[in-house]
């Protein structure tokens, strides 16, 4: 990540907080998924697992799986 990136960072927890919000959309783009789709894929499903998914509920989620809605694929 760009060190500029951090430049407006007041604290490490929000630089890290930054720094999984950048891996989380670099990570769907090289999936080829719309970042704010997969991003909006995940803040409607992730509440629905509750407090401590398991492995198997969070693996659908991923930005590599078969299975993400349309929505979330670049057109």
């Amino acid at each position: 990540m760009a060190r500029r990136n951090f430049l407006f960072c007041d604290t490490a927890k929000g630089a890290d907080a930054s720094a999984l919000c950048f891996s989380v959309i670099e990570t769907a783009k090289r999936n080829g998924l719309d970042p704010f789709g997969y991003l909006l894929f995940l803040l409607q499903e992730l509440p629905k697992l509750g407090e401590n998914p398991s492995e198997d509920q969070l693996l659908p989620l991923l930005p590599w799986t078969e299975c993400l809605p349309q929505y979330c694929k670049l057109k």
